[in-house]
């Protein structure tokens, strides 16, 4: 049977909605993950330490996480459009003042600073949440698993074209290219017209909730400190393994082109990984797909640091976590959602990502500290798995019935 006319005309402006989204998500996330491609030949060019360098994008890390639910709190009044066009816009300015900078205080600034608050702005955190806003519920799961898997499309396509842009015309202009393809976030946000429309006098509470009111009840609710902290578990993993993961192989007496192979081989696997997380939030409880997905990474992880490592395990390994890499972002955004209603949905989900990223500074901060300490990372790969088993059981009490009714605002 074909879709009928007015069929087809209601299902194209879904498909174009979700396909912007996906490629804003991609662009924004592969330019993010080529940044570490420029520590060397930057520190070389200007006799910089790499623990600077490494500062200025663990401090965008961290201000992205910070930023995230002033940034969700904007969207949620202007519309992502606005916010993400805005941001990609800083996005190009901080990675020129990159390029360009002449001093570490300076690159710091650019990178730390401008682009933690770019990245908020036009990071897949914005983009999905907006896009969720706009999609009934039945295809919230599936269009978010579609958006991580963009996320991840773009550390396993990008991160190579800049790769390859720094052999062939040095590292500036590789940077200054990049600074150019921030812009084309810019077209891709048009459809993202999510600006809530004026409230009618007989709307439903949930619209007429205030941000305080339902940031209010949010905060009060155990379900989202449990998806907080779980989300937090979820950074520390992702932020020890991007940065941890090469040396820790380099270490094992591997050479160093199959840490790098793992991770884009990572990226490679999430975007399966994610494509079934999305289809799994649609016909599953997202609680228990969450809880399945943590007790896995700690499986995976135990499996790891047991077994001898050769290249063949490393890829094996390298495989199953990428499957699982951002597998929880659409059972989580679909929580919240769920949970906490879609009108503030930008804030909310900023909140819980906010955790995420302290995760991931912490992550990529403690595995240094207990590399320096040990001289070894056992202590951090046990570290990681009863993170993981503390993950899977935290999100056994979340709620994951039918969408409450939201109290109306006072």
């Amino acid at each position: 049977m074909t879709l009928s006319s007015a069929a087809r005309r209601a299902a194209l402006p879904v498909a174009l909605l979700i396909a912007c989204a996906v490629g804003a998500a991609m662009l924004a996330s592969g330019l993010r993950a080529s940044f570490g491609l420029f520590l060397a030949p930057m520190t070389e060019a200007h006799a910089w330490t790499a623990s600077g360098f490494a500062f200025a994008i663990a401090l965008q890390v961290l201000l992205n996480g910070v930023f995230q639910p002033f940034i969700g709190q904007v969207a949620d009044r202007l519309g992502g459009r606005a916010v993400i066009i805005g941001g990609a816009l800083l996005y190009a300015l901080g990675i020129l003042g990159m390029a360009f900078s002449s001093s570490l205080a300076l690159f710091t600034f650019f990178a730390g600073v401008m682009l933690g608050v770019a990245v908020s702005a036009a990071g897949m955190p914005t983009i999905i949440a907006s896009m969720t806003r706009m999609l009934p519920e039945d295809k919230r799961g599936r269009a978010a698993g579609l958006g991580t898997a963009g996320s991840s499309a773009g550390q396993f396509l990008v991160v190579p074209l800049a790769g390859f842009g720094i052999s062939g015309f040095g590292w500036q202009w590789a940077m200054v290219a990049m600074a150019v393809a921030a812009l084309v976030i810019i077209p891709l946000a048009l459809p993202l017209s999510d600006r809530p429309a004026p409230v009618a006098a007989n709307a439903p509470a949930a619209n007429t909730e205030t941000a305080r009111a339902a940031l209010s009840r949010t905060l009060r609710d155990p379900s989202f400190w449990c998806l907080f902290f779980g989300f937090f578990v979820c950074g520390l993993h992702v932020s020890f393994l991007t940065v941890h993961l090469p040396g820790f192989v380099h270490s094992c007496g591997l050479p160093l082109y199959v840490g790098a192979g793992a991770i884009s081989l990572i990226g490679l696997f999430n975007i399966g990984g994610s494509l079934l997380s999305g289809e799994l939030t649609q016909r599953w409880r997202r609680r228990e797909l969450l809880v399945c997905i943590y007790a896995g990474r700690a499986v995976v992880m135990t499996g790891f640091l047991l077994a001898e490592k050769t290249t063949t395990s490393v890829m094996i390994f390298s495989a199953l976590m990428g499957i699982l890499w951002l597998s929880t972002i659409p059972p989580t955004l679909a929580l919240c959602a769920r949970n906490f209603g879609t009108r503030w949905l930008a804030t909310i989900f900023g909140l819980v990502y906010l955790g995420h990223q302290i995760g991931g500074f912490t992550g990529a901060f403690l595995g240094g500290v207990v590399f320096d300490r040990t001289g070894a990372y056992d202590l951090m790969w046990v570290l990681g798995i009863l993170a993981a088993v503390f993950a899977a059981l935290i999100h056994l009490p979340v709620r994951d019935g039918p969408s409450r009714v939201v109290p109306a605002a006072a």
